[in-house]
């Protein structure tokens, strides 16, 4: 017991309000995001773009989406540096507020129609300011929870970070999509789409009662911590955590796979010009049925990679994930819907969950505290920053008419995967690390029998919680 406590923070751990927090704060911000997403491509065209080429209207409007993946990099530079130096609590808290203040502003931005070529270049300046804010969420969620979590839970409650990423993404098309669909089409191309970016405002507000009473992590304001924390928490990160950070930007690119189920997947099945001639609404079901089922099988997974390990589940979820985007490809290219939204389902609403499920442990567990959020923040939107020209290169190379389109964007699918799964390989285990010990690659991980012991410990402390409640 002593041991534990030597290399444990002492203060008020808060495991289950960091993770609503943490939830909370992640699906509300990631519905900011998607709704801006959906509305790119469904109302962006028509109303903030000049009325000459419709193609034009629409690469454009996609384009002020991409750009928010460019803004991420910058934001994580400058909310990783933030975190590291004034606490997980006030890098989420800005984080929020510039979200929520950025998508309440493109619910009022004035159209094309009305101020001209201000309109598109206001659109982007608020998907800039989007990007940049959704760049410290995840790792600062990460690490706040991370933090709190109790010795053996950590993977468990971790976990709740990205459950709340894919509710956001519910929560957006269960907002944005009944509205297209029911609302006269000129009420919702004049006001309408307005709504879903206005209700940010609600966002705001429970946000803040939320992550107000989270206090600050054991493990940033403990005495020994504060005495060593960096000036330049970046500086050190890339000093001393450089082989780290490059694996996280190799895990990272495991984004390939919503890549091909969402993006390329969908325009291969729907476009014309590639001859498949799915129906679209079948196909806008994809990203609900998958994030419905992520949400259930996520904590299971945290759970599971706080008995085995953080490693086994991202590795074998990394290869057969990638190995399952040939069958998806396929599917689609014989024209099988049911098929394809079997394979599509299998590959990203469960077996992608292996990585996506532990990601949020396993990253800020290879960094100490004093570069914690920095150093996660920076590598994993470098790597998901990569992804995002994905589609594009998926279209060069497997452009319509191409021979063999499945096997083609499937063999680079899985080229990629292979290079996370390989990254993870490369990477120390950290499951049975101690908090204080987090970050040192000399670290000895506590013996497999006290490490059961301990959690078990901490799953009877929790069942104790319940009980009483």
């Amino acid at each position: 017991m002593s041991t534990a406590t030597a290399h444990e923070p002492q203060g008020k751990h808060q495991s289950k309000k960091a993770a609503a927090s943490g939830w909370i704060g992640s699906a509300l911000e990631y519905y900011d995001f998607f709704i801006y997403a959906t509305a790119a491509a469904l109302i962006f065209p028509q109303i903030f773009f000049p009325k000459g080429d419709p193609a034009i209207a629409i690469i454009a409007s996609l384009a002020t989406y991409g750009v928010g993946y460019v803004a991420r990099p910058i934001g994580a530079f400058v909310l990783g540096h933030l975190g590291d130096t004034h606490g997980r609590k006030q890098v989420l808290v800005w984080c929020m507020f510039l979200m929520g203040f950025s998508t309440i502003a493109v619910g009022l931005l004035p159209t094309y129609d009305q101020i001209g070529l201000w309109a598109p270049a206001l659109l982007v300046l608020m998907r800039l300011i989007q990007g940049f804010a959704v760049a410290g969420e995840i790792s600062g969620a990460s690490s706040m929870i991370l933090e709190h979590a109790p010795f053996g839970r950590r993977g468990f409650f971790a976990s709740f970070t990205l459950q709340g990423v894919q509710a956001g993404q519910i929560l957006a098309a269960a907002v944005f999509l009944p509205l297209a669909h029911y609302m006269p089409a000129e009420q919702f191309n004049s006001w309408g789409w307005r709504i879903p970016f206005l209700l940010s405002f609600i966002v705001i507000i429970a946000g803040w009662i939320i992550r107000r009473e989270v206090e600050e992590t054991p493990a940033f304001t403990d005495k020994s911590e504060a005495t060593q924390r960096a000036r330049s928490p970046i500086v050190d990160a890339f000093k001393h955590s450089t082989p780290d950070m490059l694996r996280v930007v190799c895990m990272a690119l495991m984004n390939v796979i919503p890549v091909v189920a969402t993006i390329f997947g969908a325009a291969y099945a729907v476009q014309p010009a590639y001859g498949i001639g799915f129906a679209k609404d079948i196909y806008l079901w994809i990203p609900v049925l998958g994030n419905i089922l992520a949400v259930l099988v996520i904590p299971y997974v945290g759970n599971l990679s706080d008995k085995i390990g953080r490693r086994p589940p991202i590795i074998v979820g990394a290869l057969l994930s990638g190995l399952l985007a040939f069958g998806y490809l396929y599917a689609i290219s014989i024209r099988s819907v049911p098929l394809a939204i079997c394979m599509s389902l299998l590959m990203w609403g469960v077996v992608y969950q292996g990585y996506n499920a532990v990601f949020p442990s396993f990253y800020p567990e290879l960094f100490p505290t004093r570069t914690r959020v920095s150093a996660m923040a920076i590598s994993q939107n470098i790597g998901t920053a990569i992804t995002a020209m994905l589609p594009a290169l998926f279209t060069a190379v497997a452009p319509p008419g191409a021979a063999n389109i499945w096997l083609t964007v499937g063999a680079i699918a899985f080229g990629i995967t292979v290079i996370s799964a390989l990254a993870a390989l490369s990477a120390r285990e950290t499951y049975r690390v101690h908090m204080k010990d987090l970050g040192n690659a000399d670290a000895v991980p506590v013996p497999q029998a006290e490490y059961d012991r301990l959690r078990e410990q901490a799953l009877d402390g929790g069942r104790l919680q319940n009980a009483a409640a």
